[in-house]
C-alpha cells in the first residue's frame, strides 16, 4: 500500500498534535495508579518519535535517534555515573539476558523494572507508529479514539483516578482529528485540490461544533447515578466475609501487616537463590506494636540511619558475651526480586555488592528494614553477599538472663506492649502455661512447646479472619486454633509480653528449598514467595534478641548449647529438647548430591552471562563493525546487485522465471531512478525507458509478458529467448 503524504503545514502539524493528545490519556493515570515515574521521559520520547513522522525523516535515521533516546533514557532512569562509561553497558545487557530468561520460562513478574521501561518504549514506539498510520495511511482514527474513553472511563469508575477532564480533552481531541480527516477523505475522493480558503470553509464549522458540544455537555443538568459506586463494593468483597482485613491473598512479603488473618494461596515464584554456610531464616523487617488485628510500629518508617557500603550495618543483634558463641560466615545471594531493600540473616555485619558501585544504604531505625541505594537513588540489587556472625546461645547464660538488673522504661514499654482491649483469658492461659517455670527462657519455651503442641494445626487455606469486635490472637487461641506463621508468631508474642518478657514480630523468609552444592561446599537454597515466613525473637538482658519458633511444622535455625546440667539445685532443670535444627529430607539430597551436578536451564542462564561478561566488549565492537560493513555494503549495491542478478539468472532455464525476472527488472529500474509513474501502463513506460537507453529491448520484453499477464501465453523457451535482453537491461542500472 502505498502512504499518502500530509503537507508539513499547520492542519497537518494540528492532526499530530491531537493524535499526541490522545496518546497522552494513555499515560496520565500511570504515575497516580502504578508505581510508575518519570512519566516526562516517555511524553518526550512520544514526542520525538511523531516529529520524526512528521518531518518524514528516514527510517534509519528515526530508528537511530529513537534507539538513542531509549538507551540514554534507560541509563538516566537506572544506573549512575557518566553514559560514555562502559560499566552500567555491562550490568545493562546483563539484566537483559537474565529478563530474557525469565520470559523464556514465563516468568512475567520476575522482570525487572529496567527490562519493563524497555518494554514499555518499545510499545510507545509501536504506538506513535499506529497513530501516524492512522493520521496519514489510513485516515480513520475513530477505533483508537472509542478504546481512548472506554480506558479512561473504566479507571474514572473502578480506581481512584479522576478523568472528569480527561474526558472532556480526549473528546475535543477526538472529534477535531476525526474532522480533520473526514476533510482529507473528501479532497482525495473528488480528487479536489487543497486550498487554504476551502480549509478555512471547513474547519470553522469543525471548531464551533466541538465548542457548542463540550460547552452544552458541560453546561447541561447532570442526573444522579442510577448504580452505585462499584469500588466499594469490589473493595469489601475482596476483604472477606470477616468485615475488616483478611481476604484471599497471594503469600509473599508484604509491608502492610495491620490486618492479619484469612486465606493465603500459594505462589511458588523465586525470590532470590542463595549460597550458604549453614541454614538460616532471613529477615526483612521487625514490627513492636500489636493492635488486636495486626502489627504495627511505633515509630516513622522515615526515621533512618544511612551507611555506606564499607560500612558496619548498624543492626544490633547481640552482646558480647561469654554466652554467646560466634562463628563469621558469609552468605551469597542471587535476587529475583525488585523491591529495593536487602534480606539478611541474625547478626549482619556487612553488606558486600561489588557489582553495585557506589552503593549506599538506609535503615529504617524502628523497623530495621534495610533499603538499598545506588547514589542517592533506591536501586535494586541483584547480586550481593552479607557477612554476619552465626550465634550459638548458651542455655545457661540465657536462663541467668533474666536475673539481670531492670534495663530501660522506655525499652520495657515498647517490647511489651499489649493494646487495653486484649481479653484477659489470653494473659490467664499464659500463666497457665508457664505456671512452675521460673526463668525467662523456662517460659518462652513452655510457650513455644504449647503452641507446637496437638491442639493446633497449620493451614494456609481454612484460616479464620477476626471481627469487628474479635481479637486475632484471643480467636486463635480459643476458637480456631487453625492458622499459620502469623499466628502462631503473634500468639507466643502477645502471651510473653503479657508475662512482662520484651519480644517483638519478625518477618522475612526460611532458609528456602535445598538444591544441591556450589563452590566450595556451600549450600544452595532456593528462596520462594512459599518461603516468606514470620518469626519471634526475645530479649534477653545482656545477651540480645533470640529467635523462637513457634509454628507447627517449622524448626528454629538457631543453635543452642545445652550446658545447664551442672546448675545449682535451686535452678528448675528444664529437660533438654530435641535438636533445634531437625533432621530434614533435604540434608539426604545435600549428601547425594556432593558428588553429582544436574543440568538446568537457570545454570545454563548463570554459564552464559559469566560467558558474557568475559566477551561483551569484543562482540558488540564485532556487531559495529559488521553493522557498519552492512550499510556499506547496502550504500553501494547499485555496483554489485545488478551482477548478481544478472548471475542469478544466467544459468536457469526454466520459463517460470520469466515473471519474476520481469519484476526485478522493474525494481531495479526503479533503484536506478527510473520509477514507473503512478497510472503509466506498462507499455509506456517501457518506451519511456527505451528511449533514456536507446534501444528497444525493454519493449520487447514487455510485449512478451504482457501476453502471460493478458493472455495467459507461456511459450516454451520463451525466457531462453528474453534472457539476453533482460541482462542488456539489468547491466545498465550499475551506478
Amino acid at each position: 500500500m502505498t502512504s499518502r503524504k500530509v503537507p508539513k503545514d499547520l492542519a497537518s502539524f494540528l492532526l499530530y498534535a491531537f493524535g499526541f493528545l490522545l496518546l497522552w490519556e494513555w499515560l496520565r493515570p500511570l504515575e497516580q495508579l502504578t508505581d510508575t515515574s518519570n512519566i516526562i521521559i516517555f511524553i518526550l520520547f512520544i514526542i520525538v518519535s511523531l516529529f520524526l513522522s512528521y518531518i518524514g525523516a528516514p527510517l534509519f535515521i528515526s530508528s537511530f535517534i529513537k534507539c538513542a533516546f531509549i538507551v540514554f533514557a534507560i541509563h538516566f532512569l537506572y544506573f549512575e555515573g557518566s553514559f560514555f562509561q562502559t560499566e552500567w553497558v555491562s550490568m545493562f545487557i546483563k539484566d537483559l539476558l537474565e529478563n530474557i530468561g525469565a520470559v523464556v520460562e514465563r516468568d512475567w513478574s520476575n522482570l525487572s523494572n529496567t527490562f519493563r521501561s524497555l518494554l514499555f518504549f518499545v510499545l510507545l514506539w509501536l504506538m506513535a507508529y499506529l497513530i501516524q498510520y492512522w493520521l496519514i495511511a489510513r485516515r480513520q482514527i475513530f477505533i483508537f479514539f472509542f478504546m481512548t474513553l472506554i480506558y479512561i472511563t473504566v479507571l474514572d469508575t473502578f480506581s481512584p483516578y479522576e478523568a472528569g477532564a480527561a474526558i472532556i480533552r480526549t473528546v475535543i481531541s477526538g472529534f477535531a482529528i476525526m474532522g480533520m480527516l473526514t476533510f482529507y477523505r473528501l479532497l482525495d475522493k473528488e480528487f479536489v485540490q487543497k486550498k487554504p480558503t476551502l480549509s478555512r470553509k471547513w474547519m470553522l464549522p469543525l471548531t464551533i461544533m466541538i465548542v457548542i458540544s463540550v460547552s452544552f455537555g458541560l453546561a447541561a443538568p447532570k442526573a444522579e447515578p442510577i448504580w452505585p459506586d462499584p469500588v466499594p463494593f469490589f473493595k469489601s468483597y475482596g476483604k472477606g466475609s470477616g468485615g475488616e482485613g483478611g481476604g484471599v491473598r497471594s503469600i509473599g512479603y508484604d509491608e502492610d501487616d495491620s490486618r492479619l488473618g484469612g486465606p493465603f494461596i500459594g505462589n511458588d515464584q523465586l525470590v532470590f537463590t542463595a549460597e550458604v554456610e549453614s541454614r538460616h531464616y532471613w529477615k526483612v523487617e521487625t514490627k513492636d506494636i500489636y493492635t488486636g488485628k495486626g502489627w504495627d510500629t511505633s515509630g516513622s518508617r522515615e526515621y533512618r540511619s544511612q551507611f555506606d557500603g564499607e560500612d558496619e550495618v548498624p543492626i544490633f543483634s547481640f552482646f558480647e558475651h561469654a554466652g554467646v558463641e560466634k562463628e563469621e560466615e558469609k552468605s551469597i545471594l542471587n535476587t529475583n526480586i525488585h523491591d529495593r531493600y536487602i534480606v539478611y540473616p541474625l547478626g549482619i555485619k556487612r553488606i558486600d555488592a561489588p557489582l553495585h558501585p557506589n552503593s549506599s544504604y538506609s535503615l529504617e531505625n524502628y523497623t530495621e528494614k534495610i533499603h538499598s541505594f545506588l547514589g542517592d537513588r533506591p536501586s535494586s540489587f541483584y547480586n550481593y553477599s552479607v557477612v554476619f556472625d552465626a550465634p550459638k546461645f548458651s542455655v545457661t547464660a540465657l536462663m541467668k538472663a533474666s536475673e539481670a538488673p531492670a534495663f530501660d522504661s522506655d525499652f520495657l514499654d515498647r517490647y511489651t506492649q499489649l493494646p487495653d482491649g486484649l481479653p484477659q483469658r489470653v494473659r490467664e492461659l499464659a500463666s497457665e502455661i508457664t505456671a512452675g517455670k521460673n526463668t525467662w527462657y523456662e517460659k518462652v519455651k513452655a510457650l513455644e512447646a504449647y503452641l507446637t503442641g496437638s491442639n493446633f494445626t497449620y493451614d494456609q487455606k481454612e484460616v479464620a479472619i477476626p471481627g469487628p469486635e474479635d481479637d486475632y490472637v484471643d480467636q486463635f487461641l480459643f476458637d480456631t486454633q487453625i492458622g499459620y506463621c502469623d499466628n502462631f508468631s503473634t500468639s507466643m508474642i502477645v502471651m510473653a509480653r503479657s508475662l512482662g518478657i520484651p519480644t517483638r514480630w519478625v518477618k522475612g523468609y526460611t532458609e528456602g528449598d535445598y538444591k544441591g552444592l556450589g563452590q566450595n561446599n556451600r549450600k544452595i537454597f532456593e528462596v520462594t514467595n512459599n518461603n516468606a515466613h514470620s518469626w519471634v525473637e526475645v530479649y534477653f538482658p545482656e545477651i540480645g534478641w533470640v529467635p523462637f519458633e513457634p509454628t507447627k511444622s517449622f524448626s528454629n535455625n538457631v543453635h543452642f548449647n545445652y550446658d545447664y546440667s551442672t546448675q545449682s539445685n535451686s535452678q528448675t532443670q528444664v529437660e533438654q529438647p530435641k535438636s533445634e535444627v531437625k533432621d530434614k529430607p533435604e540434608l539426604l539430597e545435600e549428601k547425594a548430591e556432593k558428588a553429582s551436578t544436574s543440568f538446568s536451564f537457570k545454570k545454563l542462564i548463570s554459564s552464559l552471562k559469566v560467558f558474557w561478561e568475559k566477551i561483551w566488549m569484543w562482540l558488540i565492537g564485532a556487531i559495529i563493525v559488521l553493522a557498519i560493513l552492512v550499510l556499506v555494503i547496502y550504500r553501494i549495491r547499485g555496483k554489485w546487485l545488478p551482477y548478481y542478478l544478472a548471475l542469478r539468472y544466467k544459468w536457469s532455464k526454466k520459463d517460470d522465471n520469466f515473471q519474476r525476472a520481469y519484476l526485478l527488472l522493474l525494481r531495479e529500474l526503479k533503484r536506478y531512478g527510473l520509477p514507473r509513474k503512478e497510472g503509466q501502463t506498462l507499455r509506456d513506460y517501457a518506451e519511456y525507458v527505451d528511449r533514456f537507453f536507446s534501444t528497444t529491448d525493454m519493449t520487447r520484453i514487455t510485449a512478451r509478458y504482457e501476453k502471460i499477464i493478458y493472455r495467459g501465453e507461456l511459450n516454451e523457451g520463451s525466457w531462453k529467448e528474453t534472457k539476453k535482453l533482460w541482462e542488456n537491461l539489468i547491466k545498465k542500472t550499475i551506478a
